[in-house]
């Protein structure tokens, strides 16, 4: 390097000729297979040409991955996609018009990265097998192959069952399915710190085991009875059923489905088996592993079934014969069972009473019943069982008996002019025919002008209105069918007015109420009592007033009664007939007026300095109530503070009132009477809240917020106003000083005191409870004296 520094500086110092100098902007470069790369050469001088050669000599050529661009004094030398043919030393030479050349070089070392080559994800094994998972890593120079599993390193110390092969792959010794999972293949160059790793997925692979819950299965023949086969296998990977019947795999079909459920079960279902369906059936599991299979056999039989059962109708007190025939193989036993107390017969059984007894052989059973009743009525169910099953069929036996009356009631009450419905319900089997009949004589079905007949099922209906008495009296109800006739009489009699009522008192009287009590009268007359008639009056007056009890209701409230009064009362029932006889009168005197009792408060909480106080009135002692006076205080003062509620008010509001202060409370209610004891009450008012633009206006509607501006806006004038009075002595309100000080001046002429503004004063501003002073326009006082002297007054709503 000296040399050639001291021949360039004699260059120039001679100055002769300049000096052609080549440099490359890298001397080394380590480059991985794949990887690009350029470089750059630069000529210091007069270069009449820069060209490269490649390490084996050869001058450069551009290509489609090695590429030359030169431009002036720089030359670029891109190597795309590197390969290990690339590595050597490059050189970049420069010609001057003098043919002298200059050089520089540069080395490329081309290196392989790490790089795993056909690592196959997941790898699968056969559990019991030597399982080699493959791992094929390459780099320059050789890796160093590293093994993990469940993030532990995978050494000889470790466990003998995993090796670690000169391969690099890793061996699993009677791979199980405990070994399955990921394991990791790293590759490190010491050299260059370079790692990589694969994650491998092991997969151990299960042959099938197969189990079936129920090997032999029986099914009747001909009668679309269905089989399901199930078989439950395990395995990894899932195995793959199917199934075959004598040797024939089954498909698909009507009569053959085919399911497979969670937990790996799987079932085939024979729909109408028929008896050529018996024979074995083989459930094959199969997957990579391996294959197993298991048989199962279905027995065909010929279930019973029930081929005659007839219902039976007999006649109340007779006797009765049911029948039930059964087939199958083996031939079935029978019973009997009564559905209307499930009760239960077989051969040879016999009821409690005898009455009942069953009988039966070669597949017939006869059920005997004597003296049949209507509780026998009903059904009956015969059932055929054998081992392989049972079939059940029903009979129904009806029971014919003649008419029974249903009602009790045979006395009816009505009055001339108030229709009646005289009913008579019969039951009976077959359906009855009625007939009405009076002193012999029946009466026909479209009746007469006040006698109807209105039929339904088991119902005839004779509606009589009674137009003299001999409408009144006996009416025969006459019912028949094939089985008999049975006969009811009815008596219409004529209604009457209840009885009156009696114990009539009076129970909670006051100066305008009292409440009448008294008991039901004794007779009703025949027809329900509708409501009750209560009469009271004045003692001092011959006219009654007259309260009707709501309904049946035994307590009337009087209303409106004068204080201080003797009343009498009595009580008479109504029915559709009429008015009954009034009860015994009873006297009773109202309260005098008095003081009203004292108001029952509760309070809430209002908007800002307000408190709102609910009044609920009690007792107004006769006389309503003019007015409440409310007084208050602080509890810190002595001094109350009086205010007159309306006595038809429910509320008052308190206001101002100061943030944080407890407060006592004293309310009286006042009539024409007098004063009511006073009632008590305190509350607490909360502390001051911070008020902020939104919570001013959050709650205002549009009016009210364009109102509180429009206010402002007022009180702002007249505070400007205020100073120009004091400050510049002019604004509306000095106009008003002047004219008082002129009609001032003419009377007394004392006209420099009220140029000096003496007469006028402001009252000095309040204070908040933050302790800021504030001006308010509302408490600004101005008082001229005819003495021309100057009084300042305080404030009474300090508070």
């Amino acid at each position: 390097m000296m040399l050639k520094f001291t021949c360039l500086l004699g260059l120039l110092v001679c100055g002769s000729q300049a000096v052609l100098q080549v440099s490359i902007s890298l001397n080394k470069v380590e480059l991985s297979v794949g990887e690009s790369k350029f470089f750059t050469c630069t000529a210091i001088g007069e270069p009449v040409s820069i060209n490269w050669f490649n390490p084996q000599g050869e001058r450069i050529i551009s290509n489609q991955r090695v590429v030359v661009h030169t431009e002036g004094v720089r030359s670029r030398l891109t190597i795309y996609n590197a390969i290990i043919e690339d590595a050597g030393i490059y050189r970049c030479q420069a010609t001057d018009a003098k043919a002298q050349t200059q050089e520089a070089t540069v080395v490329l070392e081309i290196y392989q990265k790490l790089t795993f080559r056909e690592v196959k994800t997941p790898q699968e094994f056969r559990q019991g097998e030597d399982a080699e998972v493959i791992c094929d890593v390459i780099s320059s120079p050789v890796p160093a192959v590293s093994w993990f599993y469940k993030n532990r390193e995978i050494t000889s110390e470790t466990t003998s069952r995993l090796q670690v092969l000169p391969t690099n792959n890793l061996r699993i010794l009677r791979v199980s399915k405990a070994d399955e999972g990921v394991y990791r293949c790293e590759g490190r160059v010491e050299a260059r710190g370079e790692i990589d790793f694969r994650d491998i997925v092991v997969l151990v692979n299960v042959p099938p085991v197969l189990s079936v819950p129920q090997q032999s299965f029986n099914a009747t023949a001909d009668y679309q009875e269905t089989v399901t086969f199930t078989c439950i296998t395990s395995g990894s990977p899932d195995p793959q059923v199917t199934w075959y019947w004598k040797g024939h795999e089954i498909e698909r079909s009507e009569q053959y489905v085919l399911n497979t459920l969670d937990g790996g079960k799987s079932t085939l279902t024979i729909k109408n088996i028929r008896q050529g369906d018996g024979g074995p059936y083989t459930c094959r599991a199969s997957n990579k592993a391996g294959s197993t299979e298991r048989q199962m056999i279905l027995k065909v039989f010929v279930q019973p079934h029930i081929t005659q059962l007839r219902n039976v109708t007999a006649v109340e007190g007779s006797a009765a014969m049911i029948s039930c025939t059964a087939e199958g193989e083996p031939l079935p036993e029978i019973s009997w069972r009564r559905t209307s107390d499930g009760q239960t017969f077989t051969d040879g059984d016999k009821s409690q009473d005898g009455r009942v007894e069953v009988r039966g052989r070669h597949g017939k059973s006869m059920l005997t019943i004597s003296g049949v009743q209507l509780s026998d009525w009903g059904r009956f169910d015969c059932e055929a069982l054998s081992r392989i099953g049972g079939h059940q069929k029903s009979m129904f036996l009806d029971i014919e008996y003649a008419p029974k009356f249903q009602t009790n009631q045979t006395i009816f009450y009505s009055w001339e002019g108030n229709p009646v419905n005289i009913s008579c319900d019969v039951k009976s089997n077959p359906p009855a025919t009625m007939l009405w009949r009076r002193d012999r004589f029946t009466i026909s079905s479209p009746g007469t002008s006040n006698i109807r007949i209105h039929t339904a099922e088991g119902r005839s209906i004779l509606e009589v209105t009674p137009m003299s008495d001999r409408d009144f009296g006996r009416y025969n109800c006459t019912a028949r069918n094939n089985i008999g006739a049975r006969y009811q009489e009815f008596i219409l009699a004529q209604a009457d007015v209840p009885s009156n009522p009696y114990s009539v008192s009076l129970t909670a009287v006051s100066q305008r109420l009292a409440t009448v009590t008294f008991l039901k009268p004794d007779s009703h007359g025949g027809v329900p009592i509708s409501y009750y008639i209560v009469n009271y009056k004045d003692t001092s007056s011959l006219d009654w007033r007259t309260m009707r009890s709501h309904g049946v209701q035994t307590t009337v409230i009087l209303a409106n009664l004068e204080p201080n009064t003797t009343y009498e009362v009595r009580v008479a029932a109504v029915n559709g007939k009429g008015q009954g006889e009034f009860s015994h009168t009873e006297t009773f005197q109202t309260l005098p007026i008095r003081e009203p009792s004292p108001p029952t408060v509760h309070g809430q909480r209002g908007v800002g300095k307000a408190y709102r106080l609910g009044l609920i009135k009690q007792d107004d002692g006769g006389m309503p109530i003019v007015e409440y006076i409310v007084k208050y205080k602080t509890d810190k003062e002595e001094q109350w503070m009086t205010k007159l509620v309306p006595g038809m008010n429910d509320f008052t509001l308190l206001q101002p009132l100061q943030w944080n202060t407890r407060y006592n409370v004293e309310i009286t209610a006042r009539n024409v009477k007098g004063l009511s004891e006073p009632t008590f009450f305190q509350f607490l008012m909360p502390q001051k809240p911070d008020i902020t633009a939104d919570s001013l206006f959050s709650g205002l509607g549009l009016g009210a917020v364009v109102g509180l501006g429009v206010a402002g806006l007022i009180l702002l004038l007249v505070l400007v106003d205020i100073s120009c009075f004091f400050l510049r002595q002019c604004g509306l309100l000095m106009c008003i000083t002047r004219k008082l000080c002129s009609k001032k001046t003419a009377t007394s002429g004392k006209s420099k005191e009220l140029e000096e503004g003496k007469a006028a004063y402001l009252k000095l501003p309040l204070k908040e409870e933050n302790g800021k002073e504030v001006l308010k326009p509302d408490l600004i006082e101005i008082k001229v004296h005819t003495d021309n002297s100057i009084h300042t007054t305080q404030d009474d709503s300090k508070a």
